[in-house]
Formats: C-alpha cells, sequence, structure tokens
C-alpha cells in the first residue's frame, strides 16, 4: 500500500485530528511528505468524509504550528539542540553553515522559499531559531505567505482528484515541479522590477 492510500485510509477513520497530527509531526522532520499529507486530507473531502474549506484551515494550522516548533525550539536551545540525536541526523554542522550562508546572501526569503524544499525546511526553521537573527512574527509571516501557496494547492488538488485517481498522481508528481517553476517566474519578474527602478532613480538623481 503506498503512502497516498496510507494516509487516506488513516484520515478517513480520525478525521482533522489526524490530518494535524501528521502534519504536526511533518514540521518536526518525520519522514513524510507534506504535500501527500495535504492532498489525502483533501481526498478525504472529497469523498464527503470532511468539508474541503474546514481542510484547507486544518491544513494551515498543522503545518504552521509544525513549522513554528521548530524555529522556537532552535531560538529557545541554540546550537545545544544539534547535541540531540534525532536533531543531529538531518542538521550536520555541515548543513549548518550552509544555511547560515544562504541567510546571509539571501536574508529572510530563504524561510520563504524553505517551503517549497523538503528535505531543507525543517533545518532551515531550525536553524533561523538558532541565529536569533529572524523575530518570531517576521518568520510567521514569512512562512505562512508562503503556505498560503502551498497548502491550498495540495488540499484542492486532493478535492478535485478524489474520484480520479490516475489524474490526480499525475498532478501530484507535476505539482511541485509546478510551484516552483511559478516562483522561479516571479523572482525573475521582481528583479526586473527592482533593476528597472533603481535604474530609473539613478537617472532622475
Amino acid at each position: 500500500m503506498d503512502i497516498l492510500q496510507l494516509l487516506t485510509d488513516f484520515f478517513t477513520n480520525y478525521g482533522y485530528a489526524a490530518v494535524f497530527f501528521v502534519l504536526l509531526i511533518c514540521g518536526f522532520g518525520v519522514p513524510i511528505p507534506e504535500d501527500v499529507t495535504l492532498v489525502a486530507g483533501g481526498i478525504i473531502s472529497g469523498l464527503g468524509y470532511t468539508n474541503v474549506h474546514t481542510m484547507f484551515a486544518v491544513g494551515m494550522a498543522g503545518v504552521l504550528v509544525g513549522d513554528a516548533t521548530m524555529f522556537t525550539i532552535g531560538r529557545i536551545y541554540g546550537t545545544k539542540v544539534m547535541q540531540v540525536r534525532f536533531v543531529a541526523r538531518y542538521l550536520t554542522e555541515e548543513r549548518f553553515m550552509a544555511v547560515q550562508e544562504k541567510f546571509a546572501k539571501y536574508g529572510n526569503w530563504v524561510l520563504f522559499v524553505a517551503r517549497f524544499l523538503p528535505g531543507l525546511r525543517s533545518p532551515i526553521f531550525l536553524t533561523a531559531g538558532m541565529t536569533r537573527k529572524v523575530s518570531f512574527w517576521r518568520f510567521l509571516l514569512m512562512d505562512g505567505f508562503a503556505a498560503l501557496i502551498s497548502v491550498p494547492v495540495w488540499v484542492y488538488l486532493g478535492y478535485f482528484g478524489a474520484n480520479n485517481r490516475d489524474w490526480l498522481l499525475t498532478w501530484l508528481h507535476r505539482g511541485q515541479s509546478g510551484i516552483l517553476m511559478v516562483l522561479a517566474v516571479a523572482a525573475v519578474g521582481l528583479g526586473v522590477w527592482w533593476w528597472l527602478r533603481r535604474r530609473k532613480t539613478a537617472k532622475s538623481a
């Protein structure tokens, strides 16, 4: 049985609480795909077991609480948390240094992009708390903004594809690449806008 079917069966039996719980542990770095979890939540809504709009709200809550918990742990315990065996498995010294370099280069936008990087999401959020360079509310704003893009995509994809599994699986595999492509185009657009604005300002000076 694949992970999507397993989660769908579990959520069918236990509803919103099960979806929230799985998303919460996803935020802790447990290797359960967050996108598949959200799609499974959408599927049970499409099958009539839950309300899809409520499922979207539960999905947002589970994602943000899980992420905020990782950030807060890093904030409270600092580098000491790297001595915990569970954490040390995915937050090595090399990865910690790499994430710090990303913050130095790209600033708070790393938090936004992290939502779309499954393997790096938890280490980045944990590191953000550890470095104490980002306030909790700034973190929540950046992460929440990104979640408003990804969460509804997966939940409503599951909802509309609940009765067409082949179509659903096709778009599930395409979805992550599609989101990253849209973000890349948006980033290029913002870069061009910033460059044109700066050039205009320089000319008028």
